[in-house]
């Protein structure tokens, strides 16, 4: 499998170059629906989050890179899906709730950009997790990704959304979900270790 393949090449490039350090992949379910929700400081974030765990990691990505010839289908390969320019389409939308609901697992970064400062988070990652039920786990980065290096990755206990899974869908009861999920991955950051429910 392509995945497998890359996945296992990536570990030991990023082993080398980064001395990528992964702590508590024992919270990341080896079953069920799980979105990695996580703070975003390079376009490498996506690799950083998923080599190490076992489970195949599906991300979007801008559909302009679908049409690079052999790197387009290498990125469907890898699981990625496309997004259209200008945000999220509700066909996108679509496509993470079905891959939640089909017990896979998916990485999101809230933030939206890299290097965020605003502390403003997105609310898809709410809105996802509700509507399919899938458990959320927050992942923080730490590093700047220089040669040789250490980075590290760290992933805390799913986080108790049970509280908006039985209410609508609402602005505010999303942004409430957001909060408490951004909370953890902020937490995770100050003291570097994986945050506990």
């Amino acid at each position: 499998m392509i995945y497998v393949f890359c996945r296992g090449l990536l570990r030991l490039i990023f082993a080398f170059l980064y001395r990528l350090e992964a702590v508590g992949r024992e919270n990341v379910p080896s079953e069920g629906g799980v979105l990695l929700c996580a703070n975003h400081i390079s376009m490498m974030d996506p690799i950083t989050v998923g080599i190490k765990l076992e489970r195949q990691v599906k991300y979007m990505a801008k559909a302009e890179l679908f049409n690079i010839p052999v790197f387009g289908p290498l990125l469907l390969q890898l699981g990625a899906f496309p997004v259209k320019r200008g945000g999220v389409s509700k066909e996108a939308i679509r496509m993470s709730i079905k891959i939640l609901k089909q017990g896979e697992m998916m990485g999101i970064f809230p933030e939206g950009t890299r290097n965020s400062t605003s502390g403003i988070a997105k609310k898809g990652a709410a809105s996802f997790a509700i509507r399919s039920q899938a458990t959320v786990i927050p992942v923080a980065i730490f590093g700047e990704y220089k040669l040789f290096r250490k980075m590290k990755v760290v992933y805390g206990a799913p986080v108790d959304l049970s509280e908006f899974m039985e209410e609508s869908s609402s602005g505010d009861q999303l942004e409430a979900a957001t909060e408490v999920i951004m909370s953890r991955i902020y937490e995770m950051q100050k003291t570097g270790k994986p945050s506990i429910q």
